[in-house]
């Protein structure tokens, strides 16, 4: 019944981690589930539970300057910082219980986080399954072992190119040998460890320039020891009639081209999101924001340093902001370029 729940709510099939999860979690990934189909019906935010998917965000900060980023084009209107130990404890006290799925992983790189590995660590000791995405740059033989060690369960390592050329026009300033380094070293401390974890998820962009590449992109990731590579359409913050990274084939891409000749998302935008029920984003500073599109932080729904998370999950802004979307998705800005109820994965 437990993997049953997993597949309906959208997490991950972990086989043990999901056994052995208890039955509080299980019964309030129900109410929400419950909460939302009630609230589709009435029309009217209902909600009874708390957000079993969490993301939080160890850091702003990156190495690279990918051009579709904020943390690449270092062009934040929010403060930037790094997550205090303290902060993710008090949180991890007060929440861990209810959370069965902790994606660290917001903007930035995490593995600048100094105590990256301590976090995860410290979210894994609580039965929570943890994953991270990262651009694999920092994945030496030394941090892989420890990586294994902490606990990680999914680590997604973003690979936009199988060329030095293709993979550093998207990935600016970064090496293409790296990546494939860094996944070799992880799968081999895992493989000396003779551990499960972490599943080595190799992400790719169907980007337009190296599209043609997408299938050495598979091979050279798999030779590398990674378990799986999945093909991810790209998000652009400005779609207009040439984007040169959207491509030509609707296949690949998230977007249409409209009467006008501009590109516009592939989503009727109905006035429902799954995710407003089932989980949120934890900025490196604690405050709470809807979703992963609202990458400023541009509609804040309350601050764990304030507030626990239950009491802001039940509180008036979250309310109000639930009602908006079933009323009228369209008119809020981070839901207009927002892959909710598409496929976004080729």
């Amino acid at each position: 019944m437990h993997l049953k729940l997993a597949r309906e709510f959208g997490l991950p099939s972990f086989g043990k981690m999901v056994a052995q999860s208890d039955a509080r979690r299980i019964h309030n990934m129900w109410r929400i589930y419950r909460s939302y189909r009630k609230s589709l019906a009435l029309g009217k935010a209902q909600m009874v539970g708390l957000p079993f998917s969490v993301s939080v965000e160890p850091t702003t900060s990156c190495n690279l300057r990918c051009p579709e980023c904020p943390s690449g084009l270092r062009s934040f209107s929010r403060p930037t910082g790094m997550l205090s130990q303290d902060l993710f404890r008090k949180f991890m006290d007060e929440s861990a219980w209810h959370i069965q799925y902790l994606n660290f992983y917001f903007q930035g790189e995490p593995f600048l986080h100094p105590r990256f590995l301590e976090l995860v660590k410290e979210a894994s000791s609580r039965r929570i399954f943890v994953a991270t995405s990262t651009n694999a740059h920092y994945l030496s033989k030394e941090t892989s072992a420890r990586v294994v060690d902490s606990g990680l369960h999914r680590l997604i390592i973003s690979m936009d190119g199988a060329s030095q050329e293709h993979y550093a026009a998207y990935r600016i300033g970064g090496k293409l040998e790296k990546v494939l380094q860094g996944i070799k070293h992880v799968a081999e401390a895992r493989r000396s460890k003779r551990k499960q974890f972490p599943e080595i998820v190799v992400q790719h962009l169907l980007l337009k320039p190296s599209l043609h590449e997408r299938f050495e992109v598979k091979r050279l990731a798999l030779e590398a020891g990674a378990d799986r590579v999945v093909f991810k359409t790209a998000q652009v913050y400005d779609p207009d009639t040439d984007h040169h990274l959207i491509p030509d084939e609707p296949e690949f891409s998230r977007y249409e081209k409209g009467s006008d000749g501009r590109f516009r998302i592939r989503n009727k935008l109905l006035n429902q999101c799954w995710r407003m029920w089932s989980g949120c984003v934890l900025t490196w500073d604690g405050k709470v924001v809807p979703c992963c599109f609202d990458k400023d932080a541009s509609h804040v729904l309350g601050d764990i340093q304030a507030l626990s998370l239950d009491k802001i999950w039940y509180d008036k802004p979250y309310e109000s902001f639930r009602n908006r979307l079933l009323v009228s998705r369209s008119e809020i800005d981070i839901c207009r370029n927002c892959t909710e109820g598409t496929k976004v994965w080729a």
